[in-house]
């Protein structure tokens, strides 16, 4: 090979220096520099493996890994692989022609890959240029793999000048050393240095040695056949991702190579009842190189709340929000990740139902979302999401449905199932249906609202109604009157007693001839009302129903005893007292009764006692 001659030259650009352009656009971003070096590393080492698989390199492979170096004393960071290496003319070709001609076109041609504050949010594509985001002056020391190869050396110092020389180097491949910039010294640090590679090169395919230590697990599981692996396997792996975490209730592997290469693992956690994503949750890589975790528009929204890895060439490195929005391989991956959760849910529900009932309460949160944000969950969920009633009995929508259609169905054909959104607080009303032979699902899940508006929009002529949300007999209308033993002018003058005590125009009274079991007065938020509340609520919004007084119904049972003792006293400030005695049982009954009303309703129980 013929020697390598010294050379000075200008590097093919037309800006005057590309460090600052590079400095000031990649800077919220600029601890990629190790992560660009390494992976340009690993990929030298794996061209030279495949080179020797090809029959194309007939040496020695050796023990092939990229080196991290640091060197505090001379502020040098250094990038070593002992891969394919280069030759000067690859230098000049690899290295000197660099696809920008001026920091106007450096914007333009990554203008899709800024967020709102002009930051580059593409990682890749730069490479090897992003050490000048840290490094004051950058050299390269290369020696090809090919016979007789000279080496040779590089070295920039952010400028467009270069010089290449020839350099002393007995061993194949490439070292990149960094003489550290000043303002980024941070990076002197071993333990920084440690973060980084921790984040970007954990499951690089190729070993990266840094302080004495390999760093990174070169075969992550996702990479093997689901037949190789054991279930010790797959927890051992959550561990290794999540080491504060509980252990995964299960999990799915992920493995298609048509239309699109994509391989994976999901866990299920076990979810709170809060509606909370941790976005950082599920990682995305391509080709074993960690690119980031957010992965919105990848995932579908409802599967944030899964953990694990998602690995796909196909998904470009320099991803961009606008990008991954549009392309077509990310929305047939994120159609394909739907249908394989989907898939496994059922598989799990078919092969141990009650092993997934056991499991349910942990992952109800997940499948509602679900059901409530993609059709076509919805249209395989619709056969394993479970209702689960005061009892902790659970059963699937046909079956539910079957169950209490004989007894719940109203005048008009709709069958109206009863709810709990809180069994302590709503316990009297909970028995009040039960007497009945009324069944009634406990709905205490943060987004139960939302969910039982869409059944409601799914299922036919089917009504939900909280237990609380009217008396016992309009809760399932029937079209059956109880007789009063008041008559109607009672009744009139009853209404008007409770108006003027209460005073309150918030509250709407009536009078309703019920069963003498059932308490002298409750209280009651339609059904309407309450739920848009607790949607306005949970959405964190101002809405017009969020904004809007409470307005409650005051139901009088014309029929108790107590009531005909009001319209009987004589007295009108016992009447009154009375009145009110009534009503603060009503409030307690709901666990409306607080402060100062609580202290005066107490008082006078005691002196009534």
């Amino acid at each position: 090979m013929e020697a390598v001659q010294n050379e000075k030259g200008q590097i093919s650009i037309h800006t005057e220096n590309i460090f600052p352009i590079i400095k000031k656009f990649l800077y919220s971003d600029h601890e990629i520099f190790l992560r660009e070096l390494v992976s340009n590393a690993v990929d030298a080492t794996q061209k030279l493996r495949q080179l020797s698989s090809f029959g194309e390199f007939g040496g020695e492979l050796g023990d092939l890994k990229v080196t991290v170096s640091l060197d505090e004393e001379a502020k040098t960071i250094t990038v070593s692989d002992n891969g394919i290496g280069m030759t000067a003319d690859e230098v000049k070709k690899y290295i000197n022609q660099i696809a920008f001609s001026g920091a106007t076109d450096f914007l333009e041609k990554y203008k899709d890959k800024t967020d709102d504050k002009g930051q580059i949010i593409g990682h890749f594509g730069l490479g090897f240029y992003s050490a000048f985001m840290v490094a004051s002056t950058v050299e390269i020391v290369s020696k090809s793999y090919r016979d007789n190869a000279e080496p040779v050396r590089w070295v920039c110092d952010g400028s467009t000048e270069f010089e290449l020389t020839a350099a002393e180097k007995t061993e194949r491949g490439t070292d990149i050393i960094l003489h550290i910039a000043p303002d980024s010294e941070e990076f002197l640090n071993k333990g920084r240095l440690q973060s980084i590679l921790d984040k970007y090169a954990r499951f690089l395919p190729v070993s990266v040695e840094f302080d004495g230590k390999i760093v990174n697990n070169t075969a992550p599981i996702w990479t093997k056949s689901p037949a190789e692996l054991t279930d010790e396997d797959y927890k051992t792996f959550y561990k290794e991702l999540y080491p504060m975490s509980e252990e995964p209730l299960f999990w799915i592997h992920l493995n298609v190579d048509y239309p699109f290469n994509l391989t994976g693992i999901l866990y299920f956690p076990r979810i709170k009842n809060e509606l909370r994503f941790q976005r950082e949750k599920i990682q995305l890589y391509s080709r074993q190189v960690f690119i980031t975790d957010e992965v919105k528009d990848v995932v579908p929204d409802f599967l944030m709340m899964l953990h694990g890895v998602i690995d796909s060439p196909d998904i470009p490195l320099n991803v961009s929000r606008s990008f991954l929005q549009a392309d077509s391989n990310v929305k047939k991956i994120n159609g394909y990740i739907t249908r394989k959760v989907a898939d496994k849910l059922n598989e799990l529900f078919n092969a141990d139902r009650k092993a997934f009932e056991d499991k349910f309460d942990d992952i109800s949160l997940f499948i509602k979302y679900g059901i409530l944000s993609d059709e076509k969950f919805w249209e395989k969920a619709k056969n394993f999401v479970l209702l689960k009633n005061t009892d902790g009995v659970y059963t699937t929508l046909d079956e539910y449905r079957e169950k209490v259609q004989a007894n719940q169905t109203d005048k008009n054909e709709t069958l109206v199932i009863l709810y709990t959104s809180d069994r302590k607080q709503q316990h009297s009303y909970i028995e009040s249906a039960t007497r009945r032979g009324y069944d009634v699902l406990l709905m205490d899940n943060v987004i139960d609202s939302h969910f039982i508006n869409a059944l409601e929009q799914k299922l036919e002529k089917v009504h939900f109604q909280r237990v609380d949300a009217d008396s016992i007999d309009k809760l399932i209308d029937k079209g059956l009157n109880n007789e009063s033993v008041l008559s109607e002018v009672d009744q009139t003058k009853l209404k008007e007693v409770f108006e003027q005590v209460l005073d309150n125009k918030m509250l709407n009274v009536s009078v309703e001839a019920q069963p003498t079991d059932e308490l002298p007065v409750t209280i009651t938020m339609p059904e309407f009302m309450r739920r848009m509340k607790d949607m306005a609520a949970l959405s964190g919004e101002q809405s017009f129903y969020g904004n809007l007084p409470a307005t409650y119904n005051v139901v009088v049972n014309a029929n108790h005893p107590l009531i005909n003792k009001i319209l009987t006293e004589a007295d009108g400030d016992a009447q009154k007292l009375l009145v009110k005695q009534l009503y603060d049982l009503a409030l307690l009954s709901q666990n409306m009764l607080t402060g100062a009303e609580l202290t005066a309703f107490v008082r006078r129980t005691v002196e009534k006692l």
